[in-house]
C-alpha cells in the first residue's frame, strides 16, 4: 500500500508499553525511563504584559488592523491563536471521536498498533533505542492527505462516526490553511495562488495525543520540546488542563510560555 511506503519513508519505532495502561496499572514509583528531570529546569512565564497574539478570523476578511496583528504575529512569534474560524462544530465532533477512541479497552484500541516499520497508528513514535527517554503519553497518528496515502488499517471503526469525522476535520482544516496561507501572501504582497500552490500537493497528518495523569506528574513530560517539520500546524486543545506551552526570546532571554486553553480555538504554528 502507498500508505505503509510513506510510514517507511518517515522512519519506524521501537515499540513501548502503552502508557494509558501503564498509568491505570501502576501505583509506586514513575519507571525510570520516564523521569525527565532535565526539562523541568527552565523558567516558566506567565505574564498577563505578554499576551500571546489572537487572531480572529472574521475580521481578518474585513478589517486591515487584524491583518497587521496576523502580520505582526506571524514576523514576531510564528504563532498565535485563531478564534472565529467557523469550523467549531466540525472541531467538538473530533474532539468528541478522540475521546471515545482513547476510552475503548486496551485490547481493542491494539488493534490499530502501529508496526515498527512505520509511523501511522496507535502507540509511540521516533522511539529509536531501548533506553531512550520516553514521553507520558499515547498517541494516534494517521497520514490523511493526500487521500492515496491514508493506511485504513489504522483507521479506527470504533467509535463508528470516527472515519467519517476525520475526513470532515481534514478537509476544514485545508480551508482554515489555504485561507491563512493566501493572507499571510496577501501581507507579504505576493501572489496570494503562487504561495498557496507550494502546498498544493502537501501532506496532511493528524497527530491525537493522550496524556494520562501520573501522580508524579512534576517528574515527567508530555510531549518532548520540540519543533514541527510542516509548513503549517494547526492544534486543537481538547479540554481546559493546561500545559500547551511555546519558547519565546524576549528581551535576550529565552523564556517558555504558557498558554491559557480557549474553547475551539485553532492554535497555528509557522515553520
Amino acid at each position: 500500500m502507498v500508505g505503509e511506503e510513506m510510514s517507511r519513508e518517515l522512519g519506524g519505532s521501537v515499540l513501548v508499553a502503552n502508557v494509558q495502561a501503564l498509568a491505570s496499572s501502576y501505583s509506586g514509583d514513575v519507571p525510570l525511563r520516564y523521569l525527565r528531570p532535565e526539562l523541568h529546569a527552565e523558567e516558566v512565564l506567565v505574564d498577563e504584559s505578554l499576551p500571546i497574539p489572537t487572531i480572529d478570523m472574521r475580521k481578518l476578511l474585513v478589517d486591515d488592523d487584524e491583518m497587521g496583528k496576523l502580520h505582526l504575529a506571524c514576523k514576531e512569534w510564528g504563532f498565535f491563536q485563531l478564534i472565529n474560524h467557523e469550523e467549531a462544530e466540525v472541531i467538538e465532533k473530533m474532539k468528541a471521536d478522540v475521546q471515545e477512541f482513547f476510552k475503548l479497552p486496551q485490547k481493542k484500541k491494539n488493534e490499530y498498533a502501529k508496526l515498527p516499520s512505520g509511523v501511522d497508528g496507535y502507540g509511540q513514535n521516533f522511539v529509536v533505542s531501548e533506553d531512550q527517554k520516553l514521553d507520558w503519553a499515547d498517541m494516534l497518528f494517521l497520514q490523511c492527505l493526500p487521500a492515496s496515502e491514508r493506511n485504513m488499517r489504522f483507521w479506527p471503526d470504533e467509535p463508528t462516526s470516527f472515519r467519517e469525522t476525520l475526513v470532515k476535520y481534514s478537509s476544514e482544516l485545508v480551508k482554515v490553511s489555504n485561507c491563512l496561507l493566501k493572507l499571510m501572501a496577501k501581507n507579504l504582497e505576493i501572489n496570494p495562488e503562487q504561495f498557496t500552490n507550494m502546498f498544493e500537493d502537501g501532506r496532511q497528518s493528524v497527530r491525537m495525543n493522550y496524556y494520562p495523569p501520573c501522580v508524579h506528574a512534576s517528574k515527567v513530560i508530555g510531549f518532548t520540546p520540540h519543533s514541527d517539520p510542516g509548513g503549517l500546524t494547526l492544534l486543537v486543545q481538547l479540554n481546559e488542563v493546561q500545559g500547551l506551552q511555546i519558547k519565546k526570546m524576549v528581551n535576550g532571554y529565552q523564556l517558555v510560555l504558557s498558554l491559557v486553553h480557549l474553547s475551539s480555538t485553532l492554535v497555528t504554528l509557522l515553520r
